[in-house]
Formats: structure tokens, sequence, C-alpha cells
């Protein structure tokens, strides 16, 4: 292997270890992007090559400690197989405490998430955080280490181990921009330590974070302004984008990047499969711009990439960027992350049900769906975080639509401030300063289910389970693979608790962040029941999915349907030609799309010659294997 000279590896006795050999050719194959790459970021350092050699030792350590089950499924699930747009592919989303309570019990909940077919269970952040500064989980003090009350990495391995024998991969979140201030290199850095100093970004004096301060926006404008906090113990100003104690580390410092490489193929080797990295957008930082973005964060990612390349192979990167739609397809390419998540579809899903219009949502799927060869959407109808209308300016502009002005109407109509909504949703981190403000609730809650159950209005309930059918429908056949928020499947409501909690009070995100329930569980059988229609009918759109392999295909047409309120697009693989029309309406329509097919989601077939009716917020699944294109 032809590697440059000041690489030592042959001279550290690397070479002779019997695991060099399966490592070697794959180094290689990383070699030229790896060190570019590197050198992009940190060419300019005296101790540039004596890092780069560092960190392909360490990976090569990593590699050797792996488990052998999970090198195992390294050869057998490498990226290059595409395994995650498979049909068969479904998503759950949950918290351990509030889902199931703690690893071992969660094991016991594994015959529930086969029923629902899930073949991707994310844990929300599990990690050891500040007890009453967590961030929801996302403030972390440990890497190598699990909140006490839900177990231990040993259970989290074990868990992994259980899951891959059922066929379900375990994906985790990699906080990566950030630690908490209980981090052990945080409290070294308090201490005085010079190294651990360098970890993250320290101002000795508050005008010294003027000009970086200049360009950065408030992420959560109700809880402080700015992004620098002083700490009493560093005496000294910290870079905190998020919470004042969520410490931003310093990339520019390559002992960092090592350091999270390290977490990185940590995390992979007690079996996690898939890591979503945690605001991407935000990890490099540079004078003079908004520190968002930017094309060392690309570079950053594509050097975590390399390094689970070599040490963990078949580790996937889910990538998580609510940002504009133009920056989000940047981070999606198989160098850097397959997967991503499709705010923009969520987004405009719910602001199509609140205008009855399908304008913005058709020209979303026409121009911004599709993805590069060896990637995929994670489309979900809402996650453990607000929803933010991500639609691009331009893109509103073009269907005559002032920006602005629309995200006011959203923020009224799903906070219920809005004649007519159906909605009842919480407001998150309202600005006033840019009017900007986002929403939170659950997606029963979003969707009208309870209105409808507290106004005692069938129709209306009628209406909004066909609604919450109706976005997930979308979410499980627009190509990617769908994520479930767990409690949606039964219709779960807002959960008021936490205004109660002095943990939770000030952050509005817990409204939706529910608690399993033994009850409504029990009920999901009984059709009489909201929990037991809502989860018949995601059954229905899982075991469909499972069943016709064109919901892999990742892209889709789509068809004018001549209403303003009636999506339509249509999927095709080899014979299998799937069409699916949704009705954003509360009123039944009747449009002529020369449609034809089996609804694979009721009784009826369609023919081509004959209008087709839908109910208020009807969506049907149309199904037909043709002997050649027409």
């Amino acid at each position: 292997m032809d590697l440059p000279l000041f690489l030592p590896f042959e001279a550290r006795g690397l070479t002779q270890k019997p695991e060099w050999a399966e490592f070697a050719p794959r180094l290689e194959t990383q070699w030229e992007d790896l060190s570019r790459r590197f050198l992009q970021l940190y060419g300019h350092r005296e101790d540039a090559e004596a890092q780069l050699a560092e960190l392909v030792a360490e990976a090569f350590a990593a590699w050797r400690a792996r488990p052998a089950v999970f090198q195992e499924r390294d050869r057998r699930r490498p990226p290059a197989s595409l395994w995650f747009q498979s049909q068969e592919q479904v998503g759950a989303v949950a918290y351990v405490d509030r889902w199931a309570g703690d690893f071992r019990a969660l094991e016991a909940r594994v015959p529930y998430l086969k029923e629902l077919g899930v073949t991707y269970l994310h844990l929300m952040p599990f990690f050891l955080a500040p007890e009453n500064e967590s961030d929801g989980g996302y403030a972390v003090s440990s890497y190598r280490h699990t909140d006490p009350r839900l177990g231990t990495m040993d259970d989290v391995q074990h868990l992994a181990q259980v899951l891959d024998k059922e066929g379900i991969v375990l994906v985790a979140d990699f906080v990566f921009n950030h630690t908490s201030h209980e981090h052990e290199w945080a409290l070294k850095a308090r201490e005085g330590d010079p190294v651990y100093q360098g970890y993250y970004w320290l101002f000795d004096h508050k005008d010294e974070t003027a000009p970086w301060q200049a360009g950065l926006r408030d992420i959560f404008p109700e809880t402080r302004k700015g992004s620098f906090t002083w700490d009493t113990g560093l005496a000294k100003w910290v870079w905190t984008t998020f919470n004042s104690f969520q410490w931003d580390l310093n990339y520019s410092n390559p002992e960092v990047l090592r350091a999270m490489a390290r977490e990185l193929t940590s995390l992979a080797n007690r079996g996690l499969g898939i890591l979503r990295l945690d605001a991407v957008a935000f990890v490099w930082k540079q004078q003079g711009t908004n520190c968002e973005n930017l094309p060392g964060a690309h570079t950053l990612i594509q050097l975590f990439q390399a390094v689970a390349r070599l040490a963990c192979p078949s580790l996937l990167f889910l990538s998580e960027a609510i940002v504009h739609p133009d920056d989000i397809a940047r981070y999606i390419s198989p160098a850097e992350c397959q997967l991503s998540y499709n705010p923009l579809l969520m987004a405009e899903l719910w602001e199509a049900s609140a205008t009855k219009e399908v304008k913005l949502l058709e020209l979303s799927l026409r121009t911004r769906h599709a993805l590069p060869a060896g990637t995929a959407w994670v489309n979900y109808v809402r996650c453990h975080d607000d929803i933010g209308w991500t639609f691009a300016d331009e893109d509103a502009a073009q269907v005559g639509i002032n920006g602005y002005d629309h995200r006011q109407f959203l923020n009224k109509f799903y906070t219920g401030d809005f004649d007519g909504t159906f909605s009842r949703g919480v407001s998150f981190q309202h600005n006033p300063d840019t009017g900007d403000r986002r929403i939170c609730g659950s997606a029963a809650s979003l969707a009208g289910v309870e209105k409808a159950r507290l106004d005692e209005d069938p129709a209306a309930l009628q209406t909004a389970l066909r609604r919450l059918t109706l976005l997930y429908g979308i979410a499980y056949s627009a190509g990617g693979l769908p994520l479930l928020y767990l409690g949606d499947e039964l219709g779960v409501e807002n959960w008021y608790g936490y205004e109660k909690d002095p943990a939770m009070v000030k952050d509005s995100r817990w409204v939706h962040r529910p608690l399993w329930s033994d009850a409504d569980a029990a009920k999901r059988h009984d059709s009489t029941t909201v929990a037991g229609r809502v989860f018949e009918r995601l059954l229905t759109l899982s075991r469909q999915r499972k069943a016709h392999a064109v919901f892999g295909t990742q892209g889709l047409e789509v068809l004018a349907t001549g209403h303003p309120s009636v999506l339509a697009y249509r999927k095709v693989l080899g014979n299998q030609r799937l069409t699916v029309v949704g009705n954003f309406s509360e009123t039944p329509v009747k449009v002529w799309a020369g449609v034809s097919g089996r609804d694979l989601l009721g009784s009826l077939v369609q023919q081509a010659q004959h209008p087709l009716e839908l109910p208020a917020c009807g969506l049907v699944w149309l199904y037909e294997e043709v002997t050649s294109a027409r």
C-alpha cells in the first residue's frame, strides 16, 4: 500500500497485527479522501501529519475492538447494499424512560414493535446528562455512560443484539456540536487544563465574542439572548449555541475531531447501526459568517464518515438539519449522510392540512424530493422536536404565498388562535423581535382528534382520524424510510403534565413526548376506540408497504388532479404501479384523475374512466400490475 512515509504504521507495529490484512484494503480505499479532507481543515498546523496518523491508528484500534457479531453485520449489511431503501423498512422513535422505563423493560416490548412492523428503532438520547439541565438528553455528560435510571451501556449492547436478531436496527443520537457543562472535558477545562480548554470555544473578554455574535441568530430566544455564556468556574465566556449548559466543541482543534471520532466508534461498537447527527448545521465556526452550514461542517462530517468506513463499515449517518431546503440537500450523499430527516415534507404536510391546498407541497415534491443515488429520506409526521415552517420563501412566492405572513398564519392556526382551526398545538420559542415561532403538539392533537373529542363531535373526530392517516400515509409511501413517533399509533393526545414539572415547564416540547399507557395499548385491537382505530390504520400502512416492492422506489411523479386540495403522485417499479391520492380538504371531493387500481387501504377498485371520489381527508393507495406502460 503506497502511503506517505510520514505515517509510521509499520514502525508502530500495526501492520503486524492479524486484523491489519482486513483493515488495510479499506484504508487504501479511504486514504485519498481521508487525507485530503483532513488537510483541508488542519493542513496549516505543524502537527497535521501526526494528528492524521493518530486518527488512523485510533480507527484501527476501534476496528480491532469491534465485537465479532457487529463485524459480521459489517460484511452482511454495508451501505452499498442499500438495505435502508427497502420497502420492508419501517422506523419508530421514542424516549426509553417514557415509552418503556429502562432498557430491559424495552426488550419486553420488542413483540409490540414487531407487531407494528418496526425494523428501525431510534432511542432518544439515553446518555448521562445533568439532572435538571438535560435539554431532553441533548446535553451529554458522557458518551460512554447512560442515565443510570435506564441501565448501563452493557444493557444497550445487549438490546442492540436482541434487536439485531429480530431484524431491527438500533439508532441513537450522536450529539457532536456540544457537550454538557458537566462533561469530563468541561470539568477539566474548569480546572485550568489547557488541553481541555482547547476543546471548547472560550473567550477571556466579552468584546472578543462580539465579532462572532454579530452574525449569529438566537436558537432558543425564550430562554436567553446571545450565543455566549459567562462561566464563573472558568472565568471565561463559553460559546453556547443552544443552552447555557451546552458548550460548543471547537473543531478547529484536530484533537477534538479525534476525541469525538473515538466516541463515535465506541457507540458503533456497542451495536448502534445508525447515528443521527444532531445539529449538523452548527458544528463549524468561521468569523464573519452566521456559522451555519459552512463548508467546514461538510468536510468534518465526511471525515467522520471516512473513520466509520474504516472502523465500523456498516454504520450509517442520518442528517438532522432543520434549515433552508437547499442547505438540507447538501448534507445528503454516500460520502456524508446516507439518510436525512425530511423536515420540508413534515412541515408542508401540516401546511396543506391547514390551508386545504396542496400547491406548495406539490412544488416541493416535484423539485426537492429527489436525492442522490445511495441515499434516502427519513419521512416523519412529527418527532421529539418542534415543527418549524422550513419551506423556502422563494418556493412560496412561486405559488403566490408570502412566506413571512404565511408562517404567522400557520402559527396562529396550530396554536388554536384562528377561526375554524382543528388544532390544539402549543407555541415554542417565540421571538418577538423576528416574529419567529415554532409549534409543538402530538400528531393526534395537531390533527384535530383532541378538539373533536372535547367538542364531542363524532363527524369531526372521523375527519381528524382520516387526516392522521392521510399524513402518515404520505410519509409511508413518498419514498424513503417512514418514521413513527411511538404513541401516534394509539392516537395519544397532548400531555399537559409537563406544566407541573419544574424541569420541563420551560420547554413546551414535552407536551408531545408521551408516557406509555397500558390502558391505551390494551385498546389497540378494539375498533370502537380511538386507539384501536388509529392502530389498525397504521398497521395497514405498514403491512401494505412491506408487501409491495414499489414502495421502496425512491422517486415519484406528481400528477395533476385539477383540484387545489387533492395531491396525487405515482411510483413505478417494473410492472408494479402505485398511485397515491389524498384529499386535504374537510369536504368530500370528486376528481377526474384518470387513475386506476385496487385500493390497498380499503375495498375500492378504481377504473380510469370514472371520477375518483374521496371523503374529507381521504387517502387511497391505488395499486396495479401492468404488462406495459400506459
